[in-house]
């Protein structure tokens, strides 16, 4: 079986350059335009492998797409494999990311799992192609549970073959830091999660500022995705605050 044999290989590979080759060789098999395997560190720094062209990768980096790429946005605030169809492209940012990316050859369609290591690790695996709605629909939905399975091998194996890049342990936040974090997560313009708090806006800043430098990131966008790649909060469900915080209205959820 085409499979085990693939799983065999990928356990016997013990240097980026196997897992290059071994990338590649997925992407014949599924006759797919691409196929990445992107480890994103808790600093920022980029690590993997896969198709994409070297013009197309320094660009990335250079233009910092990953602070506006919908897809890694996605994933992180996710568990589950990420449709591309189905991510929110209309910001300018993003238009504008998308148009490069096709213009590179990256195809229409794309399909990422999102990929959770120990100690906050973050990884994407990823296929993308040009092709229909309807094909890849199908696709994916034929596909789904062997690329999910692909995804969890490269990333164990990356984990081993780059020992030196596992991270650091999490930095514990306050509770109030978690509460800020999770309400500009969910969406909420800093006035109104200083509102939701019953604090003011000096005092947020102060919260925001302290999760930022805990978390070691370059701005508040990063120490929101940081946060959420080491699961110091959660999308989805209410901040952490006491009901007795929340004087004369409910607790907002996520929708």
């Amino acid at each position: 079986m085409w499979l085990d044999s693939f799983l065999e290989d990928l356990e016997a590979t013990f240097d980026l350059s196997g897992l290059q080759a071994l990338i590649l060789r997925l992407r014949d098999h599924y006759q797919v335009d691409h196929a990445v395997y992107h480890w994103i560190s808790a600093d920022g720094e980029q690590y993997g492998c896969g198709s994409y062209s070297p013009a197309w990768v320094q660009r990335y980096v250079d233009r910092e797409y990953l602070r506006v790429d919908p897809v890694v946005i996605g994933c992180f605030r996710q568990f589950h494999p990420v449709d591309w169809r189905k991510l929110d492209w209309s910001s300018r940012a993003a238009r504008a990311l998308l148009e490069d990316a096709e213009a590179h050859g990256l195809g229409n369609q794309g399909y990422s799992i999102p990929i959770r290591g120990p100690n906050g690790q973050f990884a994407v695996f990823t296929l993308s192609h040009k092709c229909s709605d309807e094909y890849w629909e199908q696709f994916t939905l034929e596909n789904q549970r062997n690329l999910i399975l692909l995804a969890h091998y490269f990333n164990d194996r990356a984990l081993t073959i780059a020992k030196g890049r596992t991270p650091v342990a999490s930095v514990p936040l306050s509770p109030r830091e978690v509460d800020a974090l999770t309400f500009l997560a969910m969406g909420y313009g800093r006035a109104q999660v200083a509102d939701l708090l019953n604090i003011s806006e000096h005092t947020l800043r102060a919260y925001i500022e302290g999760a930022r430098l805990k978390l070691n990131a370059q701005n508040t966008t990063h120490a929101v995705a940081r946060a959420l790649a080491e699961g110091l909060i959660v999308v989805g469900g209410a901040a952490r605050a006491a009901p007795g915080d929340w004087p004369g209205r409910e607790r907002p959820t996520a929708a």
